[in-house]
């Protein structure tokens, strides 16, 4: 049996529990079940030169003997294939830092300062027709294959069609199971959209001890040309029961958002709002964004209250009486040399909080003597380390080898691009249709603030 997936131009980035009921995007193939539980996708954007690119990395689970992509594109697209573990270098460079301060595990237990204490244990760090053709073109093919070939596991052509009735024709003549219907497919050829059609081959991929498969395909970027850098959102509503989570990573000269209400800003301005007298103020220009949206903050929120939107600190928000859950922006940064460096080993991943009990043990302080000369010693490291860096240290941690691969990175995530992580769960009633990704404003003010660092608002 074959299985045919509908995926948009830009496919959908998360990781949720794989159930027919949670699942990103279901699919049925002749009484067979598919689940895709998982699509992950990195976007690049250059306005300037009006070029868009998504690497795109799905993860299925069924019983079909071969699946399928259909992936939709303004233009012509130019394959490639990506790194294997692409994505989980993605995720691995952007885990979220948080504030770590020296300490002593062999002070006496006091108490010392805004809670960053001699010697007080440290928290545990926390862990997306008609028909146009004339009589005397009656002879030109009604589907044309523009380009053929293979990329890692894929099989893949590339095609263009006048009609929509003559593209479901195409895929059910070639032996793909669809199981949408005409109209959206005609969306996109009434926009004279191009396709590319993937065959993904499961005899490489791993089968689970009922026969079925599982397993994620070779990620894939796409390069094509496009007047605005557009998310086909419409393709995936065939294949999404209620809803389906999207994690977005987006690189363009500029910070990035959803338009409209499906903006993250009432999220993340709430976020900074909670966040207001943290040590050392907002990180990453917050504070200058949270000020200068202040007269416009209530419309906002109020505007958050019509569609029922209700957060609290330190949770991921709640579907609202229609079942909308506001997107959240969970990484935004630009890049800088250093950023850069991590990927080629030039500069560190995480930084280091001081050892201030280096060169002493438990042993050393059991006698009470030689243990208060040990104190001092300790005591002066904690008092110069205080005062070097009294907001503490930003600090996040990865295996070592992890932190290594972070090179499969390099000439993918460049210096001066913005980076915008952001999570949106998008019910079948907002997917009609297509999405258009917009620069990250609020009635004509520049959001550029960044967020790396984790606030006293953010969720787990």
């Amino acid at each position: 049996m074959r299985s045919y997936w509908l995926l948009p131009a830009l496919a959908l980035g998360l990781i949720v529990p794989a159930s027919a009921h949670a699942a990103c995007c279901y699919f049925s193939a002749k009484n067979t079940d598919i689940l895709q539980p998982a699509q992950k996708v990195f976007i690049t954007w250059d306005p300037a030169e009006k070029m868009e690119t998504f690497t795109v990395q799905p993860k299925f689970e069924g019983n079909a003997l071969d699946f399928g992509m259909v992936i939709p594109t303004p233009t012509q697209p130019k394959l490639h294939e990506m790194p294997r573990d692409f994505f989980k270098h993605l995720a691995i460079y952007t885990i979220m830092k948080r504030r770590e301060f020296a300490n002593s595990k062999l002070l006496p237990q006091v108490g010392f300062g805004r809670g960053r204490g001699l010697g007080m244990p440290q928290a545990a760090l926390a862990r997306d027709g008609n028909n146009l053709r004339e009589a005397g073109e009656a002879e030109r093919p009604k589907v044309i294959v523009l380009e053929a070939g293979v990329i890692g596991s894929l099989d893949y052509k590339i095609i263009q069609a006048d009609r929509a009735d003559d593209l479901y024709q195409w895929l059910k003549d070639n032996k793909y199971t669809y199981s949408g219907d005409e109209a959206t497919l005609n969306h996109y050829v009434q926009k004279k959209w191009i396709f590319t059609v993937m065959k993904i081959d499961t005899m490489q991929m791993k089968r689970n001890k009922d026969g079925t498969f599982d397993g994620e395909v070779t990620p894939t970027r796409f390069a094509f040309a496009s007047e605005k850098l557009v998310y086909p959102l419409k393709i995936t509503q065939i294949s999404v029961r209620e809803k389906t989570e999207a994690l977005f990573y987006v690189q363009a000269p500029f910070k990035v958002d959803l338009p409209g209400d499906m903006t993250y800003q009432y999220n993340w301005l709430t976020m900074l709002d909670w966040s207001r007298g943290c040590q050392g103020g907002i990180p990453g220009r917050g504070q200058v964004w949270l000020d200068g949206m202040q007269g416009q903050f209530p419309a906002l929120m109020a505007r958050a209250r019509e569609l029922n939107f209700q957060f609290q600190p330190r949770q991921r928000p709640q579907p609202n009486k229609n079942g909308h859950i506001p997107t959240t922006m969970e990484w935004a940064r630009k890049l800088t040399k250093g950023d850069v460096g991590v990927f080629v080993g030039k500069s560190p991943y995480s930084e280091t909080v001081p050892n201030v009990d280096e060169g002493f043990t438990a042993a050393d302080v059991r006698e009470p003597a030689r243990a208060e000369a040990i104190y001092k010693v300790i005591r002066a490291r904690l008092a110069r380390v205080q005062q070097e860096r009294p907001f503490g240290y930003l600090v996040r941690h990865a295996p070592a080898n992890d932190v290594r691969d972070l090179q499969q990175l390099a000439g993918h995530l460049t210096l001066d691009g913005f980076i915008t992580k952001f999570r949106k769960v998008f019910a079948r009633d907002e997917m009609n249709d297509d999405l258009t990704i917009v620069p990250a404003r609020y009635n004509g003010a520049e959001d550029n603030s960044e967020y790396e660092e984790m606030l006293p608002s953010s969720p787990p």
